[in-house]
C-alpha cells in the first residue's frame, strides 16, 4: 500500500475501468491520450503539459496528415525542476541555507568586518548560489500500441477539426485552446481517476507509479532501467518504487 503522501497504484482491472470510464466523457481522444502517456511512458503531469505535437508526431509538409514516431524525445526543459520553458512562474523561496565548517568561519569573519567598519548588513547576500536543476533528458520508445492507437486518434481528431497544427503546436489543449498549465492537468487527471473510476488517493502520479512498480516488480528490470525510464537523476529516488504494491500485498494477506 502507498505511504502517506504517495499516489496510490491502480490494479490493472482499475486500469482497464478507467480507460472505459473515459469513453462514457466528453473528450475522450484527448483523455485517453493523456492517461495512455501516463501508465504507459511513466511521464509527469508538468511533462505532459508541456508536450509538443512534434515530440510524438512528424506532420507532412501541407499540415494535414501525419506520421507516429517510434520515440519521444523528452527535452530536458520539461523534466521536474527544470524551467519548463518559462512557462512555470513559480518560484523557489528558500526554508533553510548550509554552509561547510569553513565556508560558515568565512562568511562571519566577512560580517565581523563589516560590522566593525559600520556597513549595513544584508544576510541574503551571504547565502550560497542556488543549485538549480536542468532537468534530465530521455529517450522513451512508443512500442504499446494501445499508447499509439490513442495518439493517433487524439492527433487526427484535431486534424479533422480543422485545427493548423504546427511542430510547436501545444500536444494537448484545454477547451479554451490553450495549452495546459502543469497544476490544471494535475487537477483534470485526479479528476479521472477519482472521481471517474473511483480510484481512492489516486493522483495524476499514479500511472507513473503504475508504469516503474511494474518494470521493478513484475518485470524484474533492474533499478537502472527503471531510473532511465522515470527521468531521476539519482537512482535513490526509483528505490522508492521497490515497495511492494498494494495487490502484492493484497496476495500476502489472502494467504493467510
Amino acid at each position: 500500500m502507498a505511504k502517506s503522501g504517495q499516489a496510490r497504484v491502480p490494479t490493472a482491472d482499475q486500469q482497464r475501468q478507467l480507460f472505459e470510464v473515459i469513453q462514457q466523457h466528453r473528450h475522450p481522444e484527448k483523455n485517453a491520450a493523456i492517461m495512455q502517456i501516463s501508465f504507459k511512458l511513466g511521464l509527469r503531469a508538468q511533462e505532459i503539459a508541456l508536450l509538443q505535437v512534434k515530440e510524438v508526431a512528424k506532420l507532412t509538409k501541407s499540415g494535414a496528415d501525419f506520421n507516429l514516431l517510434e520515440i519521444m524525445s523528452l527535452p530536458a526543459a520539461y523534466t521536474k525542476g527544470a524551467d519548463a520553458m518559462g512557462r512555470s512562474k513559480s518560484q523557489y523561496r528558500r526554508k533553510s541555507i548550509s554552509f561547510d565548517i569553513d565556508s560558515f568561519n568565512k562568511i562571519v569573519r566577512q560580517i565581523e568586518t563589516l560590522a566593525k567598519s559600520g556597513a549595513d548588513v544584508n544576510p541574503e547576500d551571504f547565502y550560497p548560489p542556488v543549485k538549480k536543476h536542468k532537468g534530465k533528458s530521455r529517450d522513451l520508445p512508443m512500442v504499446d500500441q494501445d499508447l499509439r492507437n490513442a495518439l493517433i486518434r487524439h492527433i487526427a481528431l484535431r486534424l479533422s477539426n480543422g485545427e493548423k497544427l504546427k511542430p510547436s503546436s501545444p500536444l494537448f489543449v484545454t477547451q479554451k485552446g490553450g495549452p495546459y498549465s502543469p497544476n490544471t492537468l494535475q487537477e483534470h487527471m485526479a479528476l479521472m481517476l477519482r472521481y471517474w473510476t473511483g480510484i481512492e488517493k489516486a493522483s495524476s502520479h499514479s500511472g507513473r507509479r503504475s508504469l516503474i512498480t511494474n518494470v521493478i516488480h513484475k518485470q524484474k528490470k533492474s533499478v537502472k532501467i527503471a531510473q532511465k525510464i522515470a527521468g531521476h537523476v539519482n537512482p535513490s529516488t526509483t528505490l522508492i518504487y521497490e515497495e511492494p504494491p498494494e495487490e502484492i500485498l493484497e496476495d500476502a494477506l489472502k494467504g493467510l
